[in-house]
């Protein structure tokens, strides 16, 4: 186990502040900057599962909530207050750990959250972004609007995405990340659907998911370290 994750509270504007966690293992060597996704908050057992898991593998992790989700409303931020949060979470990442390297994304809507601010303005000391289930489209209309803007990300990209997610078209996001070229990296998880969850009948259970989603992430963020 790691040491449990220190609370924060973190100033995205005069008027707002948001919930963080902040969970380092004694010897990090990145922090990873990790956003929700639309439904639910920092403490979903996903969220926290990836950052013990994550802090098991010498990366950091700073969570943070949305100010939708800091004030228990179902309906998320616009993009403009989003993207200010996570730039204030990046801010809060590198005060806490200034030495360490930061990547930033996030689950599902907080990936792409993430991915937005960054093409529009260059997350300060982010060096990549990782995306646990790139929300291409929505369920049953397959689309790939919802990427356009990552031609503007110039920072290198992991998505780990899973074959089934219903979010995400495998044959759409293959080709996304195909276009974008050098600096995306697919990592697809077999039989996962986007909570990253797996049938029975595939002979996979979720924790190997799990692990295999954990093992790719640690070691692409350590390469920059």
């Amino acid at each position: 186990m790691s040491p449990l994750p220190t609370r924060l509270s973190i100033d995205v504007d005069a008027e707002t502040t948001v919930s963080g966690l902040l969970q380092s293992p004694a010897d990090p060597l990145a922090v990873y900057v990790l956003a929700h996704g639309a439904g639910a908050g920092m403490d979903h057992p996903f969220m926290a599962a990836v950052a013990e898991g994550l802090a098991q593998r010498r990366v950091a992790t700073l969570r943070y909530q949305f100010p939708y989700m800091e004030r228990g409303s179902k309906r998320t931020d616009s993009p403009a207050v989003a993207h200010a949060a996570v730039r204030a979470a990046v801010a809060e990442a590198k005060r806490q750990l200034p030495t360490l390297p930061l990547v930033a994304g996030g689950k599902s809507f907080g990936g792409r959250m993430t991915s937005q601010a960054q093409a529009a303005d260059p997350l300060p000391h982010v060096h990549g972004l990782v995306f646990l289930g790139f929300p291409l489209h929505p369920a049953k209309k397959p689309a790939v609007e919802r990427a356009a803007h990552l031609a503007q990300v110039h920072c290198p990209m992991l998505f780990l995405q899973g074959t089934r997610d219903e979010l995400a078209d495998f044959d759409l996001i293959t080709t996304v990340v195909e276009q974008l070229g050098e600096r995306a990296t697919l990592a697809p998880l077999p039989d996962a659907d986007h909570s990253f969850h797996v049938l029975a009948r595939s002979g996979r259970r979720d924790a190997e998911v799990l692990e295999a989603l954990l093992d790719v992430t640690a070691e692409w963020i350590g390469r920059f370290a």
